[in-house]
């Protein structure tokens, strides 16, 4: 059975299409997508990535995979804070008004 966090990470990467990338970079034709789980969510992968990391560091009960969930979260934040401004300096108006309306990564949370 498909875990619900694997299944937003699918479910995201489908909808972002081309403009993904693992790096920061914008294309010359990058399209804002609000669709599906970014309706609600900015980064739902990165969001269901850190679920993934976070769950398996507290199954293990290993102090060391707590702090390796610090330095995880440290360097999601690091490149949000990249991705959205760049996304900001190409898209303007339209992506800040986006940021606005919508959660980085945990609904009613972050």
């Amino acid at each position: 059975m498909c875990d619900v966090r694997i299944a937003l990470a699918i479910w995201a990467r489908r909808h972002l299409g081309r403009n993904w990338s693992g790096e920061v970079r914008i294309r010359d034709d990058h399209q804002l997508v609000q669709s599906g789980p970014y309706r609600l969510i900015r980064h739902p992968i990165y969001t269901a990535m850190f679920a993934m990391y976070t769950g398996t560091a507290l199954v293990s009960g290993e102090l060391h995979a707590l702090l390796a969930i610090a330095v995880l979260a440290v360097a999601y934040w690091r490149k949000i804070r990249l991705e959205e401004r760049a996304l900001s300096a190409a898209l303007g108006a339209t992506y800040d008004s986006y940021r606005r309306g919508t959660w980085a990564l945990i609904p009613w949370l972050v």
